[in-house]
């Protein structure tokens, strides 16, 4: 596997007063990036850190008001200038921008001199949805091109006038270079870093950061039940391990989602569906797991429930799609299946029926997380990544009297 283009640096910072910009996903605590936006949060504080946050929900009216905020959010860009006035940030990290935030918040920072550093989750930047998937397969169409091809499909919310809304704050930002305000990206693949170099992303800015997962109580033994944990939508994939699902023993279907009330009347026996499982009952649910199925259609990145179940010492099985080959390597620490290949997807199953084989890639599953995706890596790269971005701009911002 690659090594992170953001590794731990001989770059040593100070502790640093950072303030987090997140647009909130409606999906809550379900949301991988909720999570991971959390998981940075206390990483961070928990290192001597000081850590204020701009957050703003998913939730509110849609219409000219979602267009107006997704375009040029006045209000956020204001109450980000009180929150730099007020807190004196060395560092401004940004994660989600959509629809609640905007470029525009990235402009205000800039214009306020504090370095900006600007998590990549996913390709929203050059894919409305975020997926490259449209109608239930890959679609690379406006990669490197104009978004608003993505407008006539309403590839965004299933929208067009939320799609336009989008496209249209995308492509200002594009023009009047916005994104040249950003010091630091922080992919969180080098599949996603690729893509977005690819879109036009300036690739002397850009670093490999995955995510990571705080430790949890390991797995013991080979485990009972296998597992699909996150969000219940056609993207996911679900229903090739139904195909490929033979009905012996338990597949425990963990979340909610638009895609749940279909997936329940096709499920096959010995499918047991858990609804929303809360972020602090998560472990508890890997650690008697046999093996996390993961069988994402579309392009991911670096996935919360893939590197949760690493550290818990469980095998994963998954799509080879996107980002997931940097964490799964087949025959290590899980299988890697073609996407929507049932037949290999059953095969991957019965394997992990081998109780030796399930301890075996366990214990592989738990020697990567050791070595990649734990959050002292995590914590060094971060504190790389700002230090790098304030020597870029050559000072820190004054603190005035601490």
């Amino acid at each position: 596997m690659e090594p992170d283009a953001c590794s731990p640096a001989t770059l040593q910072v100070e502790p640093v007063r950072v303030v987090i910009a997140h647009s909130e996903y409606l999906s809550g605590p379900m949301s991988g990036e909720n999570r991971v936006v959390a998981d940075e949060r206390r990483l961070l504080a928990e290192a001597g850190h000081t850590v204020s946050t701009l957050t703003y929900s998913a939730a509110g009216r849609g219409g000219l008001g979602l267009a107006a905020r997704a375009v040029w959010n006045r209000a956020a860009t204001g109450e980000l200038r009180q929150l730099v006035g007020r807190e004196r940030p060395d560092i401004i990290h940004f994660h989600n921008l959509f629809p609640n935030l905007s470029p525009a918040v990235l402009r205000a920072s800039h214009a306020e001199g504090v370095p900006v550093v600007m998590t990549l989750h996913n390709f929203r930047l050059a894919c409305l949805p975020a997926t490259f998937l449209r109608e239930g397969r890959i679609c690379e169409d406006c990669l490197g091109r104009s978004l608003w091809r993505g407008v006539a499909y309403g590839c965004y919310r299933e929208s067009r006038a939320a799609s336009a809304a989008l496209a249209a704050s995308l492509e200002l930002h594009r023009r009047i270079r916005t994104l040249h305000r950003v010091d630091r990206f922080l992919a969180v693949s080098a599949f996603v870093r690729d893509k977005l170099l690819a879109s036009g992303l300036d690739g002397g800015k850009v670093h490999v950061r995955r995510n990571f997962a705080f430790p949890v109580p390991r797995r013991a033994g080979p485990g009972s039940y296998f597992l699909i944990l996150g969000r219940l939508s056609p993207e996911k994939g679900l229903d090739v391990v139904f195909d490929a699902w033979d009905g012996v023993g338990t597949l425990v279907v963990a979340g909610d989602g638009p895609d749940r009330r279909r997936l329940e009347s096709v499920a096959p026996p010995g499918v047991e569906f858990r609804g929303t499982v809360d972020p602090d009952g998560v472990p508890a649910l890997l650690s008697g797991a046999r093996a996390l199925l993961f069988p994402s259609q579309c392009y991911e990145g670096s996935p919360r429930s893939v590197v949760e179940a690493l550290a818990a010492g469980l095998p994963v099985v998954a799509s080879a799609i996107g980002g997931i080959p940097e964490h799964v390597e087949a025959g290590a620490n899980g299988f890697l299946v073609e996407p929507g290949d049932a037949q290999s997807w059953s095969a991957a199953i019965e394997s992990l029926r081998d109780d030796r084989i399930a301890i075996r890639l366990g214990d592989g599953a738990f020697r990567t997380w050791q070595s990649r995706f734990g959050p002292d890596a995590a914590l060094a790269s971060l504190e790389a990544a700002y230090a790098e971005a304030i020597e870029l701009r050559g000072t820190l911002a004054p603190r005035g009297n601490d």
